[in-house]
C-alpha cells in the first residue's frame, strides 16, 4: 500500500531547521526526510501477537494534516520530547477511516465508518493503567515509552503503529467511535482537531461576566471559539488574528470582537487595560482580561497574554510551544497569574459531569447548527503530498486552514472542500 513515510535524520532535520528560518512560508520536500512508499498493509497478529484480536484494520478516507507535522518538518519542536516518538513511521493522527477487520467481539461491522482517537495510553499498550489512566486521564499517561509497542504518544509519531498518511492502518479498539450516517466525511475530519481545542476549554471553561482572549485564528483558535459557545459559554469573546479570512471565520463562530494584529494600545483598549507608558519603550497594561487560551504558542504570544491578563488572570497554553525567547514574566508573579498547558484529549467537565473529550467533539459536530463550514478548505489526493504541505505551509497565500489528505481522490492536484462539501450534502 502507498504510505507517508517519515525518517529520522539528523542532517535533515537541521536542514529543515535553517529553512524554516530562512523561509518559513515554503516547504521544500527535497530537505524533508519524507517518501511517498509502497509498505506492507497492517496486520495486528504479525505484530502484536495474540493482543492484534483487539485492533481493527482500517480503511483510511481522511487523514488531516496537523500544525504538530509542520513542528516536525519545520524541526520546530521541543527537543526534551525525542523519546517519546519512534521512526521510521507514517505520518498522520487526524483519520477518519471505515472497518476492514473490526477487532474481535467488536460490534463494529465491515465498511463502518469511525474516527480515531490517536492517543497511544496503556490500555492501548497492553499495560495495566497507570494513575492518571485510571482517572481517566489518558493524555497525560505515564507509560508512553513502555509496552509491547514502540515509544509515542500519538499514532502517526509510531513506528509500530503508523498514521492515517496511507492506505490503510491499524486501531486499538478503545481508539475507535462509530461516525453517524448523517456525518459528512469533510465535517467528521475535524473531530480529532475539535477534541484537541475542547479539552482545553472543558478544563478553563470561564465564567458568564469574564472576558476571554484567543490569540490566534488557525483551526484551534476557531475550534476554541466554537467550542466555547457550543458549550454555553455567554463570555466576551475576543480573537487576535492576522488574516482577513480568519477574522470572517471568527466571526461566524461567535466571536465578539476580532483584532487584527494589534499595538499594545490596541489589545489594552479592547480588553479594558489602561496603558501604562515605559522608558525604554514597549509599554504595560494595567487591568484587562481574565483569561487568554494562546494558540499560537510563541515568545510573542505569551508576552502578550501577560500583558493582557488582568490581576489573577489564567494563561492556558493551547499551541505547542518548545522554546521561549524574550519573553518579560514580571506580570506572572506581580499580578499572580495562573499559566497552565494542555495535550491531546483525554475528559473534563461538561455539565458537572466528567465526559470524555473525543466522543463529545463528535456529539458537537453531529449537531447541524454547529458552525462548522468552511473550516476545512482543502483537500489533496495522497500522491499530490507535496502541494499538500506547500499548501499547509503559506496560509497567507493559500487562505488554508484546515487541509487534508482524501484517500477517495483518485485525481491529481487539489479540490476546493467546499466543492466536496456541497456533493457530500446534495
Amino acid at each position: 500500500m502507498h504510505a507517508l513515510v517519515y525518517r529520522k535524520s539528523v542532517p535533515h532535520y537541521l536542514a529543515g531547521m535553517l529553512a524554516s528560518r530562512l523561509a518559513p512560508r515554503r516547504f521544500l520536500p527535497g530537505l524533508a526526510p519524507l517518501a511517498l512508499q509502497d509498505i506492507p498493509p497492517p496486520d495486528p497478529a504479525s505484530t502484536l501477537g495474540s493482543r492484534g484480536r483487539d485492533w481493527a484494520v482500517c480503511r483510511v478516507r481522511m487523514c488531516g494534516i496537523c500544525g504538530s507535522d509542520l513542528n516536525l518538518l519545520r524541526a520546530a519542536e521541543s527537543l526534551l520530547l525525542e523519546p517519546y516518538g519512534s521512526f521510521p513511521a507514517v505520518l498522520g493522527h487526524e483519520v477518519l477511516a471505515e472497518i476492514v477487520t473490526p477487532p474481535a467481539d467488536s460490534p463494529l461491522a465491515p465498511g463502518q465508518r469511525v474516527v480515531i482517537e490517536p492517543v497511544l495510553h496503556c490500555a492501548v499498550r497492553g499495560l495495566p493503567p497507570c494513575e492518571p489512566c485510571r482517572r481517566g486521564e489518558t493524555n497525560v499517561c505515564e507509560c508512553f515509552t513502555q509496552g509491547d509497542i514502540a515509544p509515542g504518544v500519538v499514532m502517526g509519531y509510531n513506528a509500530t503503529v503508523g498514521g492515517g498518511m496511507a492506505e490503510q492502518c491499524m486501531a486499538h479498539r478503545t481508539m475507535l467511535h462509530p461516525v453517524p450516517d448523517s456525518m459528512p466525511d469533510e465535517r467528521a475530519i475535524l473531530v480529532d482537531s475539535l477534541a484537541s481545542a475542547l479539552q482545553p476549554v472543558l478544563d478553563n471553561f470561564p465564567e458568564e461576566h469574564e472576558t476571554v482572549l484567543v490569540l490566534g485564528a488557525g483551526i484551534i483558535g476557531q475550534h476554541v471559539v466554537r467550542c466555547l459557545r457550543a458549550l454555553g459559554s455567554t463570555a466576551r469573546l475576543l480573537v487576535v488574528a492576522r488574516r482577513g479570512f480568519q477574522r470572517d471565520l471568527a466571526l461566524a463562530g461567535g466571536a465578539d470582537q476580532v483584532l487584527m494584529s494589534p499595538t499594545l494600545a490596541t489589545l489594552g483598549a479592547a480588553v479594558g487595560a489602561r496603558l501604562l507608558k515605559t522608558t525604554l519603550g514597549g509599554g504595560n497594561l494595567e487591568g484587562g482580561c481574565h483569561r487568554v487560551f494562546d494558540c499560537v504558542g510563541s515568545s510573542r504570544s505569551v508576552q502578550q497574554s501577560l500583558l493582557a491578563l488582568r490581576a489573577k488572570g489564567r494563561y492556558v497554553m493551547v499551541g505547542t510551544a518548545g522554546t521561549l525567547s524574550k519573553a518579560d514574566v514580571s506580570s506572572l508573579w506581580f499580578r499572580q497569574l495562573t499559566m497552565t498547558g494542555t495535550t491531546c484529549y483525554g475528559q473534563g467537565l461538561h455539565r458537572g459531569v466528567l465526559t470524555r473529550t473525543y466522543p463529545l467533539a463528535l456529539e458537537l459536530l453531529a449537531d447541524p447548527g454547529f458552525p462548522g463550514q468552511g473550516l476545512l478548505t482543502h483537500t489533496f489526493p495522497l500522491t499530490s503530498w507535496k502541494d499538500a504541505f506547500a499548501c499547509v505551509f503559506d496560509k497567507k497565500t493559500n487562505q488554508s486552514m484546515k487541509v487534508a489528505f482524501d484517500m477517495r481522490q483518485t485525481v491529481h492536484g487539489p479540490q476546493r472542500a467546499a466543492t466536496a462539501q456541497e456533493e457530500a450534502t446534495a
